[in-house]
């Protein structure tokens, strides 16, 4: 599977667990930090990643630039996903199950943390045995993993997707996708216009702070 290209993307990242770890050595234990980051620009692409450091900052920044390395396609079917997936990674056990539109993301905050960066915004899930979250995040994207797409399910059928689901259902399925892709353009344009702002404040203070600056001067 080829590396996804995370600098061609617009990544926003979820620290998810921040724990403090140690080391048994010949002089002591050796105590660090470990950080779970999940990242993806909610449009179909997700990945997760761990880091170990001294400091808080450190572990997050070593956990984002490792998830950035592992990132995922996820294909969607307009705002959930195809079907119904189960996938035990560890000692953790993860459901993804597809929801009617305005379901919202029903799941606990490590499994919300990968569908909703994914770009999944209509899903039901279930965790069974372990609660760990690196598992339990571990497990997520091993499902997300075995998705496939209704268009590559048919083209390995020999079929065409009206073939394979049925007009009704696969006019549902065309109108289901073109409605999320209008407002995944929506959220992206807002987003943007977002950090617009905020650079626009930010230089707009920093403008400030010098014009302040240089009256101070022209007063001493």
């Amino acid at each position: 599977m080829p590396r996804i290209d995370a600098s061609k993307l617009n990544l926003e990242e979820i620290v998810v667990e921040v724990t403090r770890v140690s080391k048994v050595v010949k002089g002591g234990r050796r105590f660090s930090i470990r950080a779970l980051v999940v990242v993806g620009d909610r449009n179909g692409h997700v990945g997760y990643g761990m880091g170990k450091a001294a400091e808080y900052t450190e572990a997050i920044r070593k956990a984002a630039e490792d998830a950035k390395k592992h990132l995922i396609h996820v294909p969607l079917t307009g705002t959930t996903i195809p079907f119904m997936v189960k996938t035990t990674f560890g000692a953790s056990q993860v459901m993804l199950k597809p929801a009617a539109p305005g379901t919202g993301v029903i799941a606990g905050a490590a499994v919300r943390a990968v569908v909703e960066l994914a770009g999944i915004r209509d899903i039901l899930t279930k965790v069974i045995g372990s609660s760990n979250r690196a598992n339990t995040v571990g497990a997520c994207i091993e499902a997300l993993k075995e998705l496939r797409s209704p268009e590559e399910v048919a083209a390995l059928r020999g079929k065409t997707v009206v073939e394979l689901l049925g007009r009704r259902r696969a006019e549902r399925l065309a109108a289901a996708a073109a409605s999320a892709a209008e407002q995944a353009a929506a959220l992206r344009a807002a987003r943007e216009e977002e950090a617009r702002e905020q650079r626009a404040l930010r230089r707009a203070a920093r403008e400030r702070a010098e014009r302040a600056e240089r009256r101070g001067e022209r007063r001493r």
